[in-house]
């Protein structure tokens, strides 16, 4: 009888992981989605969606579309997963039983655990741009903003794309200087952490980028209340931030079946995994990739590609027997929009803070800089994406591990 693998979740990771396995297989194994809709996001165009940059039908197609033929998808919610009998119960009573178990549904949004946060005022002076519905709702908010105090605000780490609400700052500078209103806006950036990025090297770049523009940087504020309609933000310790239109990036955790499923997760709902092998810490036949592992990598589309590479490999030595490879060294980059056409570039690892110099070698992209040819890179991505990412294609000269020809490694 033919392994069964059972994919939870159908987008960026487990479309390319299942196409991947049955392009490796072919019919050898059963390949198995399950997602609870038939809508494939292509999250990174969200950030463009307020600003007018994209049509919401743009960046949505059909789940099964992008299944290779022969890989099998259930249009169903997760229950819970039994990790001891090895099976996966859907919300319609059936049961999928597994050889292997990949975990793929990414991060959920959870703005019902700020107090506050979805009542008075929620998609009216509060909005969030990190799902589709609220997207579009800011982008017919931004249009008939016509001055005042507007905040960025991320609750708490991790986040899905870390970047993209430095991203919208930067772009509502930009998208208010041409509307020709930028004097009479004030852009506040509040952030719970020390500086304005994670990494040391990109954050200072990232915070003079901030002043640069005109945006005030309010660092280590931890936002225990949102209120709607008083326009006010209040801080843990007490600390306010006045706004007349807020942009809040919620709490993120792992996908809500995780919770029911006992053994699974961490106290957040995503999967402990190790971070090199990208096999679970809860079962040798359980594998995670993407948003809803809890590796120290950024939650980024990048990071997900990268991973599935190893992935492919790991399953497959895990069905074989052999050992598995401990490769994976945390490579992650992420294109920042700037405004005015132009786009930095970031890339790094578990142990390689961003540097100067190119990409992904000594010609190529510039890092730590903005330019137009990064900025053509990011809109370029979304054809990469649909066309070669999720098929399950390589990327010519773009691989897991993460290059260091063409960076200025000495220097940091």
């Amino acid at each position: 009888m033919s392994e069964r693998i059972v994919i939870l979740g159908g987008g960026t990771g487990g479309t390319l992981m299942a196409n991947r396995l049955r392009k490796h297989h072919g019919g050898a194994v059963e390949v198995t989605v399950v997602d609870r809709d038939d809508r494939h996001v292509y999250q990174p165009g969200l950030l463009f969606v307020p600003f007018g940059m994209a049509d919401p039908d743009d960046i949505v197609r059909p789940r099964r579309r992008q299944l290779k033929d022969g890989v099998a998808f259930r249009q169903n919610e997760v229950d819970h997963v039994d990790i001891e009998a090895e099976e996966v119960h859907l919300d319609d009573g059936t049961v999928l039983p597994y050889d292997v178990l990949v975990v793929a549904t990414g991060a959920r949004l959870m703005p019902e655990e700020t107090e506050g946060l979805t009542g008075p005022g929620w998609n009216e002076k509060v909005f969030t741009f990190y799902d589709l519905d609220g997207a579009v709702a800011l982008h017919r908010a931004l249009e008939s903003f016509d001055g005042g105090r507007l905040v960025l605000n991320v609750v708490d780490l991790p986040i899905k794309c870390p970047v993209a609400p430095l991203e919208f700052a930067f772009l509502a500078d930009w998208y208010f200087q041409e509307r020709g209103i930028r004097d009479r806006v004030e852009i506040t950036y509040a952030t719970p952490l020390d500086g304005a990025f994670t990494k040391p090297t990109a954050s200072r770049a990232l915070a003079g980028m901030l002043e640069e523009k005109g945006v005030e940087l309010v660092t280590e504020f931890n936002t225990g209340e949102v209120d709607g309609e008083g326009g006010m933000l209040v801080g843990y310790d007490g600390r306010e931030v006045p706004f007349d239109l807020a942009v809040v990036i919620p709490l993120h955790g792992g996908a809500e079946y995780v919770d029911r499923s006992p053994g699974l997760g961490d106290e957040l709902g995503f999967v402990p995994t190790d971070q090199h092998t990208l096999q679970s810490k809860v079962r040798p036949n359980i594998f995670a990739i993407g948003d809803a592992t809890n590796v120290p990598a950024s939650k980024a589309g990048s990071v997900t590609h990268f991973e599935g590479e190893v992935l492919l490999d790991n399953v497959n030595r895990f069905l074989e027997g052999r050992e598995l490879d401990a490769s994976y060294d945390g490579h992650a980059n992420c294109f920042i929009e700037t405004g005015f056409h132009k786009a930095m570039l970031i890339d790094f690892n578990y142990e390689t803070e961003p540097t100067s110099g190119h990409f992904p070698a000594a010609v190529g992209a510039p890092l730590l800089k903005d330019s137009r040819l990064n900025h053509l890179g990011k809109l370029m991505f979304q054809w990469v994406y649909w066309h070669a990412l999720l098929p399950g294609r390589d990327i010519p000269g773009i691989g897991p591990d993460m290059p260091t020809r063409g960076k200025a490694l000495a220097d940091h």
